[in-house]
């Protein structure tokens, strides 16, 4: 059994699940690290959000780690999943329903591969309405969720590689190599728009961050076992 110092700081690779937020994550293991180590407070955060639909390589810091964190978030990040072309969302996921349809029946794989080079090299991008970019001080989903209107300004960021790993239309299976910041629900509907359809990510993991690996990566379940003593 790995030997631990929270306190001190140590850096954990956990496989966030499915519908949990990254807070979610964060507060479950600093629940279980005060009651493990006796303490009223222990410092955890987290090195870069994943969606609640988005599963994958979450990396989080204790203890003096945490001033590590900034350095974490600038490394590159690394992704699979699939975009649904044919529809729309105003999430440009699955949190919210189709607000448009189009047909794909045209759409060939040669056209959908030249698209995808197309979108590596460093461009301007519009983060989604549904994101935790602030406006005014409040949270730019919380904005949207209200029906309110959001207006995000756009980021700098850099594709290094975008391969096409599997087409079944209207699914079309990716990997992604990106800079920080890269939203890839905004990659999925751009790419619609670059195939003049619509498009949404209906599927993603993280894969990588920097050299750190999934593969690497503990389910919440089985570090709290670990770490139990």
């Amino acid at each position: 059994m790995k030997s631990y110092n929270f306190l001190e700081g140590e850096i954990l690779l956990i496989n966030k699940p499915l519908t949990w937020t990254s807070f979610d994550v964060v507060n479950k293991i600093r629940y279980h690290l005060k009651r493990q180590l006796q303490v009223k407070k222990i410092k955890v955060g987290h090195t870069g959000t994943l969606d609640p639909l988005a599963t994958g390589l979450l990396i989080l810091c204790t203890g003096k780690a945490t001033k590590k964190i900034e350095n974490l978030l600038s490394l590159t990040k690394e992704y699979t999943g699939i975009i649904t072309l044919g529809a729309t969302t105003p999430s440009y996921d699955l949190e919210t329903k189709i607000d448009a349809t189009f047909s794909y029946e045209n759409i060939t794989e040669q056209q959908i591969i030249e698209t995808a080079k197309n979108f590596i090299g460093t461009s301007e991008q519009l983060p989604p309405i549904f994101s935790a970019k602030k406006v005014n001080g409040e949270k730019a989903y919380d904005k949207a969720r209200k029906g309110e209107k959001v207006e995000l300004t756009r980021n700098s960021i850099t594709i290094y590689e975008f391969e096409i790993t599997a087409i079944n239309l209207p699914d079309v299976e990716f990997r992604i190599v990106c800079s920080k910041g890269t939203y890839i629900r905004s990659i999925a509907y751009d790419f619609g728009r670059a195939l003049n359809n619509g498009g949404h990510l209906s599927k993603l993991c993280r894969t990588k961050v920097g050299e750190y690996h999934l593969n690497d990566a503990q389910e919440i379940d089985e570090f709290i076992e670990c770490s139990t003593g």
